[in-house]
């Protein structure tokens, strides 16, 4: 080593289902973060120019680039989250759509629109349009590391901004993968960067010159990143945990509603932010659905169905949840206190669990599920809304599926199917509280990554100038007449 070099800090990603070292990667301090964000200030005015034709070309490419190899990233994203390859492929297939989605609705979105100037104003041609915010920070999760990311950067690129993109310190290498992916279809600037490293390494992209920060983790992170954002007035769009409810009606498919909640609640492990993690059910079908519950439950596997908790460290938020749950009167119908191992936990349904426990107040982010009587849905929906969280929620009901859905106190519901919310491009994804703010997704994503400016035009002088020093009290009265007529009646 030069007396100009320095050592550069690095890191392992393990698998969490052996330990094994799968890759190493730099931990970028707050000058590299910076330097990053420079690179992709000058590389943004050029992807701003290629225009929406241009920019949807590049992404389309990238997106061929996703599906050919697509062998290969759920290769990657498997060993780092430990989830089958299956479910790794649906994430990447969901995550292709969304790029499609945004590449082909962004000129339609954002571009020029003429809006109504009002008859005081009738000379004026009034557009709107949506300019791109120069450079956007986008922190990613590792439970979803393609999907959810990609629901920021595929968005925020096609509304003409660079990306600097920080996945989760579980998953660098698919953030890895899907940069060098992008540079192969754009080599000529550094438009989506990568950077890697902890919690200090997201802070320094929150405190550097970015024009947005767009996160997705925990509602603690979440405010500290708010907060540290404030310093330089930094908006922000927060996509935090939920706490999310089934509601099943007395007129259910109870077959299709604990298929939803069987899914919901421990695929993935149930590392999930819009996974079901509480179901208040109709008291005319509570017996047979908590059978029907319990014999499909008990044929989930993890290892095969599921892989390991991906962070080590919420075995014990789930193993308290659950002790919590029994100690507080609840009973486990299946797995329990002992289903919580060393890297795996089994699927685990609860009753009787009271409303103030921790099994049912905080998001667990495991394969646990909670089951609750209720005597008509307007219990389930006083008890589901009775939480910090709103992000996502589920209801099965055959006549009332609507009625329910829109008195739900969440950003996103599905009626008869599970989280259908997500995988619909068109629709924008987010939560209320404590599960967050703004949205990406559907045309609210793409506005969330733009800022809009409106422009006047004057097409002809009118005969009543109002803006000008040179007005007669004439002109005052007949503004005055004309508003009366318009405004004035009674």
């Amino acid at each position: 080593m030069t007396s100009t070099e320095q050592a550069v800090e690095t890191f392992d990603s393990l698998d969490p289902t052996t330990d094994e070292v799968v890759g190493t990667y730099p931990v970028h301090g707050p000058d590299a973060v910076a330097a990053a964000v420079g690179r992709a200030r000058g590389a943004a005015e050029w992807w701003a120019s290629l225009g929406f034709a241009g920019r949807a070309e590049r992404l389309r490419r990238w997106k061929g680039v996703i599906v050919r190899r697509m062998a290969e990233l759920c290769d990657v994203v498997s060993a780092e989250t430990g989830k089958p390859k299956g479910d790794a492929q649906l994430e990447v297939v969901l995550a292709v759509e969304h790029i499609e989605w945004a590449a082909r609705n962004a000129r339609k979105v954002l571009g020029p629109k003429r809006r109504p100037s009002g008859l005081l104003l009738a000379n004026q041609a009034a557009t709107v349009e949506y300019q791109p915010l120069g450079v956007v920070g986008v922190i990613g999760p590792w439970n979803y590391p393609v999907f959810t990311p990609l629901g920021s950067v595929a968005y925020a690129l096609a509304a003409g901004n660079a990306v600097v993109f920080k996945p989760s310190e579980y998953t660098p290498g698919v953030g890895a993968w899907l940069v060098r992916a992008f540079e192969e279809v754009v080599p000529e600037r550094p438009v989506l960067q990568l950077v890697t490293g902890f919690g200090a390494t997201g802070a320094a992209l929150v405190r550097s010159d970015v024009d947005k920060i767009a996160f997705t983790g925990s509602a603690a992170t979440g405010k500290k990143i708010m907060a540290a954002a404030a310093e330089r007035l930094t908006p922000v769009v927060i996509e935090a945990g939920g706490k999310d409810p089934l509601l099943v009606d007395a007129d259910a498919d109870l077959d299709a509603a604990v298929d939803a909640a069987v899914w919901g609640a421990f695929s993935n492990a149930g590392q999930t932010c819009v996974g079901v993690e509480r179901v208040y059910v109709h008291t005319a079908v509570y017996d047979e659905f908590v059978a029907k519950l319990t014999e499909r439950a008990r044929q989930v596997r993890p290892g095969e169905h599921y892989g390991p908790m991906t962070m080590r460290s919420q075995l014990d938020v789930v193993r308290r949840h659950i002790a919590d749950a029994l100690a507080r009167g609840g009973r486990a119908l299946v797995g329990g206190a002992d289903a919580v191992g060393e890297r795996y936990v089994r699927p685990t349904v609860l009753v009787d669990v009271p409303e103030d426990s921790a099994a049912v107040r905080e998001e667990t982010f495991g394969p646990t599920i909670t089951v609750t009587r209720v005597s008509d849905m307007d219990e389930a929906v006083e008890k589901a809304n009775d939480s910090t969280y709103g992000l996502g929620s589920t209801v099965f009901s055959r006549r009332r599926g609507m009625e329910l859905a829109r008195r739900l106190r969440t950003g996103m519901t599905a009626i008869n199917a599970p989280l259908s919310f997500a995988g619909v491009a068109a629709l924008p994804f987010g939560g209320v509280g404590e599960s967050g703010f703004g949205r990406i997704h559907g045309p609210e994503g793409l506005r969330e990554f733009a800022r809009p400016k409106a422009i006047t035009r004057q097409r002809y002088r009118m005969p009543l100038v109002m803006t000008t020093f040179a007005r007669t009290p004439k002109t005052d009265e007949l503004v005055r007449r004309l508003v009366t007529v318009l405004h004035g009646r009674r």
